[in-house]
């Protein structure tokens, strides 16, 4: 497959888009040595997709990047915030981004990536945190956070904990702050709730292939 020759087309995310985006978003995370590398035991992203839309005020923005009339990505963000000694700076946080791997270096992220920060900016917000690859992100404008002065929640900073501006200068307020995210994004406190989950999710598979 070509990336040249595939034509991406970015959109917001349907109710009846839900079931294809969280079998999407298990088969993006679904590789080997998930397990050896101390995860849950399952993939999580799919959880997190769905428990994302079910919390009232925690979904601002979920897209999907669709090729020939079938979605083969998608991006989901939620409200975070950094907290300093006098206040709290509201923010927004992504993830997962998830694509299927037949389709994964082929510009679709890219194109997920830049749709969504441009609806984000669109739509008011000053800047996004978030964590993920310091290999892959730099590229669309990510910074390690440190840059401004944020923390992670425990006061930590390091490469994969990356910001980008949307409003210059918006993150000046939040220097010597720390970064807050949902607690949906803390796979230990989540456990139980994602294998229940995965095993029901895996059961609706199984019937539906019956």
């Amino acid at each position: 497959m070509d990336q040249n020759k595939i034509k991406i087309n970015v959109r917001e995310e349907r109710p009846e888009d839900y079931r294809r985006v969280e079998e999407i978003t298990k088969a993006a995370f679904s590789y080997p040595g998930r397990i050896e590398q101390g995860g849950i035991g399952c993939p999580y992203e799919h959880w997190m997709v769905h428990e994302l839309r079910e919390r009232d005020g925690i979904l601002p923005l979920s897209l999907v990047a669709v090729v020939d009339d079938t979605i083969v990505g998608h991006i989901i963000c939620s409200h975070a915030a950094v907290k300093t000694k006098e206040k709290r700076i509201p923010v927004l946080n992504f993830g997962p981004l998830s694509v299927l791997p037949e389709y994964q270096r082929k510009g679709v992220g890219g194109a997920l990536l830049k749709a969504m920060m441009k609806r984000a900016k669109e739509m008011g917000f000053g800047a996004i945190l978030f964590f993920g690859s310091p290999e892959y992100y730099p590229q669309f404008g990510f910074v390690e956070a440190a840059e401004f002065g944020v923390t992670d929640c425990n006061g930590a900073n390091y490469p994969a904990f990356m910001a980008i501006e949307l409003q210059p200068g918006y993150l000046s307020q939040a220097r010597s702050g720390k970064y807050f995210e949902s607690d949906i994004y803390d796979d230990e406190k989540n456990r139980e709730a994602v294998k229940e989950f995965d095993e029901k999710f895996r059961e609706e598979v199984r019937e539906n292939e019956k």
